[in-house]
């Protein structure tokens, strides 16, 4: 990366060009000025990925920031990573949408002015006030992004017909072929949708939750290894696992982009949305800098940038965005099924009732979850 205090070449101040982004007046880059001040430092704490260049380097140039991400997996990792570190440490911090709350309960975010983003854009209405980011009426977090999870498979392993239930997880021919994304949430969230709980798959009772750890330890005899983030991209890649839960096109859809036999559909029991969400870290000295990235990332510009992110893909989340993909990538748009009309457009998914966002457990606590998850890793 480029040093930070490093000069950057300039042409004549004619020539500069201003882009407006969702209300952020930006430097059209490459073209930045030398009156400006040292580049400033952004501190964001995200999933891998949403401070790489292919996201954020034009934004950066054109407007002398500099990203300084620290990247995690999962939303328990995030919330350790925010107590173990001093106030105003994270600027910028991108959660799952299933975490603000906590966030907020904690003091960790601050309150943003809804006025300052495209909330009358957004593609449903439950993206509007989405679970969550909105407490006594006041905003804590902006959706960005979003993404589907179901079963992803090799499809030399496991024919579509197959996949259309999480059952295929058992398939005899699988064992020791079947890896975990080493997460709770989304795993426990597949076998509570196969159990049958549908729109309660987070809402279990005493009895609902003992047949869920049943149903999850039956199938620890498939399970061939639980992996991180490169882990899961790489078991898929080599063949080392044939299906994985826990994932979904975020993972798959890099890996079908590069020609790879893998899939990920969302099967009769129902598909699990994950949601990322941009929150302005409590103390930050940076809020307003933060506030014009956020923006940006929520004009079509940036949307595109986020649906396009090379380690791995989303979903737009408003109408702006959706287009602007279409028209400067229709590929990946059809692809990933961002198209009206489309067999499994993500907006028709969730109008049908086929998509449950995902959360967090109702009636237990996220260390019950998390205790179990450990001692079937062990098991």
């Amino acid at each position: 990366m480029q040093d930070q205090n490093t000069e950057k070449k300039v042409a004549s101040p004619g020539r500069r060009k201003l882009l407006k982004y969702g209300g952020a007046t930006i430097l059209g880059a490459p073209y930045i000025s030398r009156a400006w001040a040292n580049v400033t430092e952004i501190n964001m704490l995200a999933w891998y990925g949403h401070g790489e260049p292919d996201v954020v380097a034009e934004y950066e140039a054109a407007n002398n920031v500099k990203f300084k991400p620290k990247y995690y997996a999962g939303g328990d990792n995030m919330l350790a990573l925010i107590a173990q570190s001093p106030p105003g440490t994270y600027d910028l911090i991108l959660s799952d949408a299933e975490f603000v709350q906590q966030l907020n309960a904690a003091g960790y975010i601050e309150e943003m002015n809804a006025a300052d983003y495209p909330f009358d854009d957004m593609l449903h209405e439950d993206f509007t006030q989405f679970p969550g980011h909105w407490k006594d009426g006041k905003l804590f977090s902006m959706m960005l992004r979003g993404g589907h999870l179901g079963v992803s498979y090799n499809t030399t392993a496991v024919t579509a017909e197959e996949a259309a239930s999480y059952k295929c997880f058992w398939k005899p021919e699988l064992k020791g072929k079947v890896g975990h994304f080493d997460w709770h949430l989304p795993n426990l969230g597949m076998m509570s949708l196969y159990d049958g709980n549908g729109p309660s798959l987070w809402d279990l009772d005493d009895d609902k939750w003992s047949k869920l750890q049943e149903t999850t330890t039956s199938l620890r005899p498939q399970v061939g290894g639980f992996f991180d983030y490169g882990g899961t991209f790489n078991s898929l890649k080599n063949g080392e696992m044939l299906a994985m839960c826990g994932i979904g096109d975020w993972i798959t859809g890099v890996l079908e982009k590069d020609g790879a036999p893998v899939a990920s559909v969302i099967p009769k029991e129902g598909g699990i949305q994950f949601t990322e969400s941009y929150s302005i870290g409590k103390g930050s000295e940076k809020a307003d800098e933060v506030k014009k990235f956020i923006q940006y990332m929520m004009s079509p510009a940036g949307q595109v940038k986020s649906a396009q992110m090379a380690a791995y893909p989303g979903f737009c989340v408003t109408r702006a965005g959706r287009a602007k993909l279409i028209e400067v990538d229709r590929k990946e748009a059809e692809r990933s099924h961002q198209i009206e009309g489309m067999a499994n457009e993500p907006i028709a998914l969730i109008n049908e009732g086929r998509i449950h966002y995902r959360d967090i457990p109702q009636q237990q606590s996220l260390e019950d979850w998390n205790d179990y998850w450990s001692e079937y890793k062990n098991a």
